[in-house]
């Protein structure tokens, strides 16, 4: 990893606002970085991100690995080869797009186990990450990606959740998990759609340090009705305003 590469990834259960804050924090680090290099990274195959982002890839992850699986004879090739060959796709696929680069991980077609494009992405992601100064990973709801080692070195884990107990008490197991497998320096918790803000009490839950509470966020849903991109946002919303903060207290910015 590059010395001074800061990788934030995003974790937490499905459908807490992950995805619009991963879009958010790509575009605040754009605005307080023109000059530097940032890549983001859709790695839920839920495929979200592009659409947050405005941007549309040519080819996901998952494809590329595909084309550069078999050699002439179909013979499937190793980890290594795949990756030497994959490199040059990668960066003709990804897309640049105000002020960053983008690449998602794709949707296997086939249903079930995710473990081979989850070993490749951890491959991919060593593999680039010396060439960006900031990496923002949209990572996968739930805990398998951090199980797989996928987020194995990350510098800052921001978990995220919704006010509910369930998505609060998903933290603690979040976290106990990384301690053992994630070689983090920093990490933050957004509790984030938050009808009731007044009630978190205390600086931290399930051990981890509370770096933004941030309101339900209309703008933010409008513009996800609407289909817009997270820059068409006006930058006073609540969302930005939150991510920004987190941002902030991690020291990112």
């Amino acid at each position: 990893m590059g010395k001074d590469t800061k990788i934030i990834a995003l974790t937490g259960k499905g459908g807490v606002g992950k995805t619009s804050l991963s879009a958010s924090i790509v575009r605040i680090l754009t605005e307080e970085h023109p000059d530097k290099k940032i890549l983001a990274i859709d790695a839920d195959p839920a495929v979200g991100l592009s659409v947050a982002l405005g941007v549309k890839p040519e080819l996901t992850l998952d494809e590329i690995r595909k084309k550069v699986a078999e050699d002439v004879t179909g013979k499937l090739k190793d980890t290594q080869d795949i990756l030497a060959e994959a490199k040059f796709q990668l960066y003709d696929t990804m897309v640049e797009k105000n002020g960053f680069a983008f690449l998602a991980i794709g949707r296997p077609e086939s249903a079930g186990c995710y473990c081979a494009i989850n070993t490749y992405l951890r491959k991919v992601i060593e593999m680039l990450v010396d060439d960006f100064d900031y990496v923002v990973i949209d990572g996968e709801a739930g805990i398998e990606q951090i199980n797989r080692r996928v987020l194995e070195k990350v510098t800052h884990l921001i978990c995220v959740s919704d006010q509910s107990r369930k998505g609060l008490q998903i933290i603690e197991t979040i976290k106990n998990v990384a301690d053992e497998l994630v070689m983090y320096d920093k990490i933050g918790l957004i509790v984030n759609r938050a009808p009731l803000p007044e009630k978190i009490e205390g600086e931290e839950i399930g051990g981890v340090p509370v770096i933004s509470v941030i309101k339900q966020d209309d703008a933010m849903t409008e513009n996800d009705i609407e289909g817009n991109s997270v820059f068409e946002l006006p930058s006073d919303t609540i969302i930005l305003k939150g991510a920004k903060e987190a941002l902030k207290k991690l020291e990112v910015i």
